[in-house]
């Protein structure tokens, strides 16, 4: 979906299609008539974004092949959709059975992931709308916080030299802009903004930058407007905006028993408690543990976020809670000056297969309508904010969506 700042700048907002498992191009274009087309008819908008994911070895066969993504950008465009970014950090097998710390590597100390980035620049680079003023690409905050030493850290800064040199090749070979945006996550070597200007400010930020995940910041329990003018005085652009919230537990002693529903074996749900705010290193374990299950074991002191992206329309059940009020204040901190901090956004809740079994869709369908409601959702916050919905040529949207409201029904 686009919108339009008062600013006149056109934002995009759209979904990760990471919550999906198709690794080859005929899983993912079946996926459109799956998931995608009915979540923009439910939506009633001529035009939905997708945050596609590609696995790195339908990416590296995409970027090989010209006629391949001309195919892909043609199923795309007959169906209503369009790409201005990509999310280059699941390397594979994100749906795995089991992710955990594998989602980690390759990591940027290796020519895998800068070859898999590129790659992606590539396949984007013809994919873009004609009209988009630049593509973006998210990745991992250069790697796993441990093991790291100046070996490894030369060798990332390295391949961040060779990134901005690939991406201003693709620029002299397309004509297209294409942006990286490194996430902080927790458990990462950068977890968090201030981990950011300290270990990102010297790269190329005329092509690389920051993909501010929501969720991720809440977990590093910082204060949005703090946070994002810390990027700016490091010079860091915000390359990309994942629209995202975690779970959070006033009282995680007396929540045990509820939180316990939500440890799952796929993903990794590292937990932060109110006590890292502030501090040097989120990731003390004073009050951090890299697992909710490690969490509720050390019964880390205070209040508890969780990285554990739930659906935004529809709260946990109490005592539980979600950390959109971080996100309220993120997106008004970006959107409410005179000029939009940010021109991609993408809801991200990869999560939807391992939510606790009343909260999981049972089919297709549900699932599909449960990303319609996280989309309307944000395009609410958005227009409460003063951006205005376009259609594709830039005239106000003519569908007939249900705020985000009315989507109360819908399971999550």
């Amino acid at each position: 979906m686009r919108l339009r700042h008062a600013s006149g700048e056109l934002v995009h907002l759209g979904y990760c299609t990471n919550v999906h498992p198709a690794e080859d191009l005929a899983g993912i274009i079946a996926q459109l008539d799956t998931y995608a087309v009915p979540v923009r008819q439910q939506l009633g908008s001529d035009l939905l974004g997708l945050g596609l994911w590609l696995a790195a070895p339908v990416a590296a066969a995409l970027a090989a092949e010209p006629a391949a993504r001309l195919r892909l950008r043609a199923e795309l465009t007959a169906r209503g959709l369009e790409v201005v970014t990509l999310n280059g950090f699941p390397y594979a097998a994100f749906q795995a059975p089991v992710v955990k710390g594998d989602v980690y590597h390759p990591d940027w100390t290796t020519p895998d992931r800068l070859d898999y980035t590129l790659n992606l620049a590539r396949i984007l680079a013809d994919l873009l709308p004609d009209d988009a003023a630049r593509g973006s690409i998210s990745t991992l905050p250069l790697a796993w916080r441990d093991p790291w030493d100046g070996g490894r850290a030369a060798a990332a800064h390295a391949r961040l030299d060779q990134l901005a040199a690939g991406l201003a090749e693709v620029e002299r070979d397309t004509g297209r802009r294409i942006r990286v945006g490194f996430e902080p996550e927790p458990g990462c070597l950068v977890e968090s903004t201030k981990q950011s200007a300290a270990m990102l400010s010297a790269m190329d930020t005329d092509r690389l930058g920051v993909c501010v995940d929501l969720a991720h910041l809440a977990c590093a329990w910082e204060e949005p407007a703090e946070a994002l003018t810390r990027l700016r005085a490091a010079g860091l652009p915000v390359v990309k905006v994942q629209v995202s919230a975690a779970l959070e537990a006033a009282d995680p002693v007396g929540s045990a028993e509820a939180l316990r529903r939500w440890v799952e074996p796929r993903f990794l749900h590292q937990t932060r408690a109110a006590g890292c705010a502030g501090g040097d290193d989120p990731a003390d374990p004073a009050y951090a543990a890299d697992d909710l299950d490690a969490a509720l074991d050390a019964r880390l002191p205070g209040r508890w976020r969780v990285h554990y992206h739930v659906p935004l329309h529809a709260p946990p059940e109490a005592p539980l809670e979600s950390t959109v009020p971080v996100l309220r204040a993120a997106l008004t901190e970006l959107f409410s000056g005179p000029d939009a901090g940010c021109d991609h956004l993408d809801v991200e809740t990869y999560t939807w297969g391992v939510l606790p079994e009343a909260r999981r869709p049972r089919t297709d369908a549900e699932l599909a309508s449960g990303i319609a409601a996280e989309l309307a959702f944000a395009r609410a916050e958005l227009t409460a904010l003063g951006l205005a919905p376009v259609g594709p040529a830039g005239v106000p949207d003519q569908g007939s969506p249900r705020s985000g409201d009315e989507w109360s029904e819908v399971p999550a």
